[in-house]
């Protein structure tokens, strides 16, 4: 699909070429969980509802596109989904979102990878992951907190280590502790705690550390067939999200100590040098490094 996107497109100008579109996208299914009008409908809702506030659209939308769009992650892996929604659904979405500044300060003209790009860049697919790795079980209430500081969507996403939930979540934990202490560029906090916990990650072993549970797929896919029958969302109140199980409050508190005195240790980037050093970080006193011996 990328061959169909021009500069007036990424600016929202000009839509892409539908017909074309329509002809080579291969349908999913006629089960009602592909419907795209009522992604079309939040779509629209998202653009009356924030206007110039652009990226404070992404904690309302988040939340609600993944419990619209019920899925496994192995479907949602498919970059096709995400390309027919962004170049044929709500091309208008992606352009308003997305537009950069051109260098008169005029609204310019969104990346070709908001369009169709990996995961964490996709207009809509790395909305539908980040509620999808920091909700808590059925709780969207975390998926707020990871949007609220764009570095999150831009850079913990990519990492490995956040597929293990009590760490995504114990990472939302200390953000949220940092922005209520009211520091300065917290992007900044996230981007240094993100490198100083993957870069750890390697040695320390998280899931022993702090496990998790095994998630409920039965409950998922009861909550993915309930998609035949579900009302739309709500726009007023968070919507419900599958009841596969929540983080262990336990795991997140072991983790939280270790994650803070990473953050502590982890250097900041330097602005004034436009560089960003990232050593690899000290651990914690107490806390051994050796890989345990897998004995579940």
């Amino acid at each position: 699909m990328a061959k169909y996107l021009g500069r007036a497109v990424q600016a929202g100008q000009e839509r892409p070429p539908q017909v074309a579109l329509r002809r080579v996208a291969e349908t999913l299914g006629n089960a009602h969980r592909w419907r795209t009008e009522p992604v079309r409908v939040l779509v629209d809702e998202a653009m009356r509802r924030f206007g110039d506030h652009r990226t404070a659209a992404d904690g309302w939308f988040a939340p609600r596109l993944h419990a619209t769009l019920r899925m496994t992650r192995a479907e949602a892996a498919d970059g096709r989904l995400w390309n027919f929604i962004a170049m044929v659904v709500a091309p208008d979405y992606v352009a308003w979102r997305h537009r950069g500044s051109d260098t008169e300060g005029a609204p310019g003209a969104a990346t070709a990878a908001r369009f169709c790009g990996p995961h964490y860049t996709q207009a809509f697919s790395r909305l539908w992951w980040v509620a999808e790795l920091f909700r808590d079980g059925p709780d969207y209430r975390p998926v707020g907190t990871a949007c609220r500081v764009q570095d999150v969507l831009q850079t913990t996403m990519r990492l490995d280590v956040i597929d293990h939930r009590p760490t995504a979540q114990a990472i939302l934990k200390v953000l949220e502790r940092q922005l209520a202490s009211g520091v300065s560029r917290p992007g900044d906090q996230v981007n240094a705690l993100s490198a100083a916990v993957n870069a750890a990650g390697s040695t320390l072993v998280y899931d022993v550390l702090a496990p998790d549970r095994p998630a409920d797929t039965d409950a998922l896919q009861d909550w993915i067939d309930e998609a035949e029958g579900a009302a739309e969302v709500p726009w007023d109140r968070l919507p419900e999200g599958p009841g596969d199980g929540g983080v262990s409050l336990a795991s997140v508190d072991a983790l939280v100590p270790i994650f803070e005195q990473l953050l502590i240790e982890a250097p900041l980037r330097d602005r004034s040098a436009g560089k960003k050093n990232v050593p690899a970080p000290r651990v914690p006193a107490g806390v051994s490094l050796s890989k345990p011996s897998d004995t579940r």
